[in-house]
């Protein structure tokens, strides 16, 4: 019997988290990354992993993307667009008739600011700053695929990811955590566990043309978050500040310039999806037991 095959561009934190668990599933694997040397290290796992960065495409396209079934993107945009619509769309099109799916991941920036109020997948798409209009520009062009070769391309808007070595908990820990008070400023997240659980369902119950907002159940200030997470650990928050650009980067600052609620109606009827962390609680908390349970004692023999 055949195997599934994904081909991920752009190996990182989230798909890298996708892969392992497709791995386990008995699934083969392939995908991008910028340097030679992660290359090699994801080779050793069982990863076919190739280098892929602008300007420098794919050396042997057609051995990349021998046997594959299924395409993931994970690359974000830069300046110039879509660098792997740019290097190999033409490629990924010419394909689409061995294809099963295609994902795009993108983000809930192509909404905008919409002042708190709530949207969801057919809501305009009003994206307020150069990121991410960016991803506007990308979703069309991986949906213009979608029209034109057939491709069965799925878009998956994400907000802030989360996850171990990635939340709240790990920013507490390290004494870098903040809290920004921005009065009625709410934010949304997803962990990781449910970014790459949403993908699969997707996999198996394949929707072409469709977006999907993968987001929990629960904007909430990211000051509560890190409170939150301060007492899980049994540590004092850190002090409220006002929100003041000023003592922010231009990134971080950025952030803010959005506020608006995601709906996940979609991800829930549509795909029959149930979330493994409805809320930032859940994900922390189950954080927090992953590291308890890794960490065993020693007994004597």
């Amino acid at each position: 019997m055949p195997v599934d095959r994904l081909f991920i561009f752009g190996l990182g934190y989230t798909a890298l988290h996708l892969a392992d668990r497709l791995r386990r599933m008995g699934w083969s694997l392939a995908g991008t990354v910028r340097g030679q040397d992660k290359a090699n290290a994801l080779r050793a796992q069982g990863i076919d992993a190739f280098t892929f960065d602008r300007g420098k495409p794919l050396a042997d396209i057609a051995a990349a993307l021998d046997g594959v079934t299924h395409i993931l993107s994970s690359v974000p945009p830069d300046a110039d667009g879509d660098a792997v619509l740019d290097h190999h769309g033409a490629d990924i099109a010419a394909r689409a008739s061995g294809l099963h799916w295609v994902g795009y991941l993108s983000t809930t920036g192509v909404y905008g600011d919409t002042g708190g109020a709530w949207v969801d997948e057919e809501s305009p798409l009003k994206a307020t700053g150069p990121r991410g209009q960016r991803r506007v520009a990308a979703e069309a062009g991986w949906m213009a695929l979608h029209r034109q070769a057939g491709l069965p391309v799925h878009l998956f808007r994400l907000p802030g990811i989360y996850g171990p070595g990635r939340s709240a908990i790990d920013t507490v820990r390290a004494g870098t955590a903040r809290r920004i008070d921005k009065p009625d400023q709410v934010f949304c997240r997803i962990h990781v566990d449910d970014i790459a659980g949403a993908i699969i369902a997707s996999m198996a119950a394949p929707r072409p043309g469709t977006a999907y907002n993968v987001v929990d159940d629960e904007p909430a200030p990211a000051a509560q978050v890190v409170e939150h997470a301060a007492a899980l650990l049994g540590v004092e928050p850190p002090p409220l500040e006002p929100f003041d650009p000023a003592t922010m980067s231009t990134m971080a600052a950025s952030f803010y310039a959005d506020n608006r609620r995601v709906r996940n109606d979609r991800l829930k009827s549509w795909l029959q999806y149930r979330l493994i962390h409805p809320t930032y609680r859940e994900g922390l908390a189950a954080q927090l037991l992953a590291e308890t349970n890794s960490v065993r004692p020693v007994t004597a023999g």
